[in-house]
């Protein structure tokens, strides 16, 4: 029953047995709005990844499969299941594994066969007696005969229950002149105004009425707003917050916390610091206390904006410092979002849910974004209509969400419409209208659908500049996608520029520490490479990698990003054994956080394919090329420069294997796709004709290969220069093949080829 000390026992246990759990201790609240997203968040946080699956209960398997430390018993307590519901949903998140033991504190009976139960009655009345004791003092109690035995009565009135105990144990030693016997007195004329109250429990909610009245008007209303938090830790500083704007003294609120404290009507929590918590029982009087108050919409008021402050604040690229500062206050905001949201004002109602789904986005916990995304645009349309300025909001930020996940035909309408809504509401000139202009350029631009893109990158970094001048943090983003854009489309000459004016405002307006400068840093490494400048792309990767893993943790989707592009850099310049592991590692992220149907782990496979290729290892190779080509076609669009990758590597591979018949049709489509998707002049359209021309001189085929060769070395001298090495190395086989030409139109080789 509740009172009766289950958490209070658990916690005892826990910390005299932390020793024989080598493995560490794990408290789960059964209560939690979303138990799974706790769970993998701390494993997010705190562990690394070797990771499996996208869904979310795949990936709190995951969590428990790769426990750290890897050794030792682990002690895991789930608390307070109170009915049929919260086991349900509990019992799919609980470690199978022997090395696990899970200890349950509950209501309920006979949850399941397979679980051994530890009957937990209320106190022995012996037992019952000496708490009491220990609460108001020897004296007190064994006074007489007469003080014992009304001790005892108030014990069994109490019901033995040790919350009750220590409600009238605290209540005794606040009034030393106060007998034993008006105690038990005062309780039993104490009428019981909750009739749905356990009638076991009636000496609590007794207790908690005579406390209740003890306390002055400011330390009652401060324990409904109480009533108001999640049943999680509450930081102190919240509840400070919201009486700040009821008009409450500071002061007032603290001294009210040491009544509340002194009458055991709150708890601390000594692992974090100016945090406290209520009991279950509590926190169900207070809020029926709450309920029949003279104004409790203005304590809803009050406790949503508290929170909706703290969403405001949520940026979305969240820093693992950031985390640690406002986690505590995610559950009472989800509270908002599940049970106050009447509370919240039109003008507030997107920011509840926008916070939310921002947390986890930052830190790549893309499914946990999802369904507060989602309900973010189903109620803002509810409220406030289908023509609100809130609603193109929130289908940008849904759209985005799923372009994260590779979701590209889901965030495509979005897109679309959230820039029309803009248009209507706003007008053309607007900052807003040149964001979303900017995400769709950057959605068509993933689509390979360049021709569409480049206009809207163009035109939303024009109007940003018109309408916010040239020093806009907005700007810079405008910079970095545009930037992406040109390399993609080989003009190496037009994004150099725009990325190191990106870079350098970033660094102006956000300071050196901040995700945004790591990505840019990235784009910048990224430009280079691709030109070959491999000494000046790697410290600016190493920068960047050092600098995501530093503010976002070693598993993210940014520190993913930067792994791979780093893996490719160590394969272009031949540095295998370097590139696998980082390209291993970008994998294991990327399959917890974008799961394996997703266009970024297409490109990781990839990108291990191609060091596979490199170090002779041609079956694995093989295997990722087929793996990743038949993923891009599901993926993305027919006609795409990723799947002409693909095709291009694998009728390399097949070459360099000798499978010429293989080989010339995917060399062939490759070219084929190349130029018409990238345009006559793009690089990876004189790979093509290199790779062509290669399979040809392979074959003897020296009269079909020469004028690909010519046309791949114009490419490269016009795109790159004439000392570049691709430019030298198709020059030299450029030359080698006349050679062989000439030779072979000798007349020796003429001889030569006749005996052959």
């Amino acid at each position: 029953m509740g009172g009766v000390g289950k958490t209070e026992l658990a916690t005892q246990y826990a910390h005299q047995h932390e020793a024989h759990y080598s493995g560490g201790i794990c408290w789960l609240n059964a209560k939690e709005a979303n138990l799974a997203a706790k769970i993998v968040q701390f494993a997010q946080f705190y562990m690394n990844p070797e990771v499996r699956q996208r869904s979310l209960l795949e990936q709190v398997e995951w969590c428990w499969q790769n426990w750290q430390p890897a050794e030792g018993l682990v002690l895991v307590v789930l608390d307070d299941i109170t009915d049929l519901k919260d086991w349900k949903n509990c019992q799919q998140l609980l470690p199978t594994d022997n090395r696990f033991r899970v200890l349950i504190t509950t209501r309920l009976r006979n949850l399941d066969a397979d679980i051994q139960e530890l009957p937990l009655d209320v106190l022995l009345p012996d037992k019952a007696l000496q708490l009491l004791t220990d609460l108001v003092g020897e004296k007190r109690v064994s006074r007489n005969v007469e003080t014992q035995n009304f001790a005892s009565s108030l014990c069994e009135w109490l019901g033995y229950l040790p919350l009750g105990l220590q409600l009238v144990g605290r209540y005794l030693r606040e009034d030393p002149d106060l007998s034993l016997a008006e105690m038990l007195q005062r309780l039993q004329m104490q009428q019981l105004e909750d009739k749905a109250i356990n009638p076991t429990t009636r000496g609590v909610k007794a207790a908690f009425e005579l406390s209740w009245r003890e306390l002055d008007s400011m330390t009652q209303r401060v324990g409904e707003l109480l009533s108001l938090f999640a049943q999680d830790v509450i930081p102190w500083k919240l509840v400070e917050s919201a009486a700040e704007l009821l008009s409450w003294a500071k002061a007032d609120v603290n001294e009210v916390k040491k009544q509340l404290y002194k009458r055991h009507l709150i708890q601390r929590v000594e692992e974090e610091e100016g945090c406290y918590k209520i009991h279950p029982l509590i926190r169900q009087f207070l809020q029926a206390k709450r309920e029949t108050s003279q104004q409790p919409d203005e304590l809803k008021q009050a406790f949503a904006s508290t929170l909706i402050s703290i969403a405001q604040e949520i940026p979305g690229s969240v820093t693992r410092e950031f985390i640690e500062s406002v986690q505590n206050a995610i559950p009472h905001l989800t509270e908002v979002a599940q049970n106050l949201i009447d509370a919240v004002g039109d003008e507030d109602l997107i920011w509840v849910f926008r916070g939310l789904g921002a947390f986890y986005q930052g830190q790549g916990l893309y499914a946990l974004a999802e369904p507060w995304c989602e309900q973010c645009l189903k109620v803002v349309q509810a409220r406030l209509g289908e023509e609100h300025f809130d609603v193109a909001t929130s289908l940008n930020k849904l759209a985005l969400l799923y372009v994260y996940q590779g979701r590209y035909s889901e965030a495509e309408p979005l897109f679309v419409q959230a820039l029309a809504l803009y248009k209507r509401l706003l007008r053309e000139e607007h900052p807003d209208v040149a964001i979303s202009l900017g995400k769709l350029a950057y959605l068509y631009k993933l689509q390979g659908r360049y021709s569409e893109a480049e206009p809207l990158f163009v035109q939303a970094l024009a109007l940003q500049k018109r309408l916010l001048g040239e020093e806009h943090l907005d700007i810079t983003e405008s910079l970095n996608d545009l930037t992406d854009f040109y390399r993609s489309q080989g003009r190496y000459a037009e994004a150099e520029p725009l990325c190191l004016q990106a870079l350098e405002l970033c660094k102006r307006l956000l300071g050196e520490n901040h995700p945004k400068i790591a990505l840019i840093l990235n784009n910048l490494a990224l430009l280079y490479q691709v030109q070959g400048r491999y000494a000046e792309a790697e410290p600016l990767y190493l920068e960047a990698l050092a600098l995501s893993k530093r503010l976002l943790g070693e598993n993210h989707p940014n520190v993913a990003f930067i792994l791979n592009n780093l893996g490719l850099l160590y394969y272009y310049q031949g540095r295998y054994t370097e590139a696998e592991p980082l390209s291993l590692q970008a994998i294991e992220i990327d399959k917890l956080f974008l799961g394996e149907e997703n266009p970024d782990f297409a490109t990781d496979l990839h990108n291990l394919a191609l060091i596979y290729r490199a170090q002779g290892r041609y079956s694995e190779a093989e295997t990722l090329f087929v793996q990743t080509l038949k993923l891009r076609q599901r993926l993305l669009p027919k006609d795409h420069p990723l799947v002409a990758d693909n095709i291009y590597a694998l009728g390399k591979l097949y070459r360099q294997q000798g499978r010429y018949s293989q080989a010339e049709p995917f060399c062939i489509k490759a070219l084929e796709l190349d130029k018409r998707l990238l345009g006559e002049n793009h690089p990876n359209v004189a790979e093509s004709l290199n790779n062509l021309a290669e399979l040809y001189c392979s074959q003897g085929r020296y009269v079909e290969a020469e004028p690909l060769y010519e046309e791949a070395l114009e490419i490269y001298e016009q795109v790159f220069g004439q000392n570049h090495s691709k430019t030298v190395s198709v020059s030299e086989n450029l030359e080698n093949l006349r050679a062989k030409v000439n030779a072979s139109n000798s007349w020796w080789g003429k001889l030569l080829k006749f005996w052959r």
